[in-house]
């Protein structure tokens, strides 16, 4: 059985997700590629996300991709979490992981609507809100925004308990329908660091509807991506990433002749069968990444690169704030300072040469952002806490 030790993980990591220099992405679209898909829940990572992949992209060209060209697309998908994908990724995801989220959506607010009193027949409530919603955005010239759209359909300006005591409402309602691709986050009314997505159709906004493919086929089509950006991983690390069940992994990766290999530790990991050979030590890197980077949260296992600093870098919630990174392991994390100023907070001692080229990248950042804050919900306890 082919072997891969976590010193080859860590060079696979610089040299697939395009941060060591020689590997850097050419540009927005490329950066989404080498790591399947950008998270973007927390708007401003998407933008800093391509920046550590990249040499002189501009916050201008990633909008240009998310609302110009439209080559990279929102959409909520794996774990009920916010992407860009590429688009020709759109039917795969779609088809499997958005259409999972979407249908338990769906059920949980069927029934919330329901024990609530809002609707006898929750499901045909569901319906009737969308036909609603996709008339009201057909009758605009424009895309709406979610204020908007409560205006012009009053059916669905509600607010609805859940069963833990949280209510949703409109947003959530426009979430669901997103998420089963009647509508599509279109233009944004802010840019970096901030937005404020307007909703339209896919029509509109892609030109046509998304090409319906086999769920199946779609889940493969990821799990495909997932392994040549990610592998080796584990079993549990695919279904955790995908939000999918044990069944769906395992059919996945039968149907794509997957490589059992060994790693270090009691685990065993899949590659895809052409991608077998070693992958040599890139040399020494460096990287800044944002919060909720693709590469910081793309596996359930990881020791092999995040070492014994979960706490201090993951919130109560498992979402990951800033990282800084030096020789495939994270050592630490970046905020700014009062005056726009990156700087980097070490959790753990660094060579002289890796702490200078941290420095390097902290500077690089700081002129990048052009004096811009980027606001982030997602402040680890090491962004809080640690001394500079």
């Amino acid at each position: 059985m082919r072997h891969v030790p976590d010193s080859e993980r860590r060079a696979r990591l610089a040299i697939r997700h395009a941060l060591v220099p020689a590997s850097w992405a050419r540009g927005p679209e490329d950066a989404a590629r080498a790591v399947v898909a950008l998270h973007a829940t927390d708007a401003p990572s998407v933008h800093l996300a391509v920046w550590a992949r990249t040499r002189d992209t501009t916050p201008a060209d990633v909008d240009r991709a998310l609302y110009e060209d439209r080559t990279l697309i929102k959409q909520l998908a794996m774990r009920r979490t916010l992407f860009a994908f590429p688009r020709d990724l759109l039917p795969a995801v779609m088809s499997s992981a958005a259409a999972r989220v979407a249908a338990t959506e769906r059920a949980r607010m069927i029934r919330d609507l329901e024990r609530a009193g809002a609707a006898t027949d929750g499901a045909a409530w569901l319906e009737k809100a969308r036909a609603d919603v996709e008339a009201a955005l057909a009758r605009s010239p424009s895309a709406l925004s979610a204020a908007q759209l409560r205006k012009a359909v009053a059916h669905i300006d509600i607010a609805v308990p859940g069963r833990s005591g949280e209510q949703w409402s409109t947003p959530q309602i426009l979430t669901l329908l997103g998420a089963q691709g009647s509508i599509v986050r279109g233009p944004c009314t802010g840019r970096f660091p901030t937005t404020r997505p307007l909703w339209t159709l896919p029509s509109r906004w892609l030109g046509g509807s998304v090409a319906a493919v086999e769920p199946s086929e779609g889940y493969r089509a990821i799990v495909q991506r997932w392994l040549r950006a990610f592998g080796p991983g584990t079993e549990e690390d695919i279904v955790w990433w995908l939000g999918a069940t044990k069944k769906t992994v395992r059919t996945a990766l039968a149907e794509l002749g997957a490589v059992e290999v060994s790693l270090d530790g009691p685990a065993r990991g899949w590659l895809l069968p052409d991608d077998l050979d070693r992958v040599p030590d890139p040399g020494p890197w460096t990287a800044l990444l944002p919060p909720l980077d693709p590469t910081v949260m793309g596996w359930k296992g990881r020791g092999f690169y995040l070492g014994p600093h979960q706490e201090a870098l993951f919130d109560t919630r498992g979402n990951a704030g800033t990282t800084a990174w030096a020789g495939g392991r994270i050592v630490g994390c970046w905020i700014q300072d009062a005056d726009a100023t990156v700087r980097v907070r070490l959790l753990e001692p660094v060579s002289d040469e890796e702490r200078s080229s941290l420095d390097t990248q902290a500077a690089r950042l700081t002129t990048w952002l052009a004096g811009v804050r980027s606001p982030t919900g997602y402040r680890s306890p090491a962004m809080r806490t640690t001394t500079p």
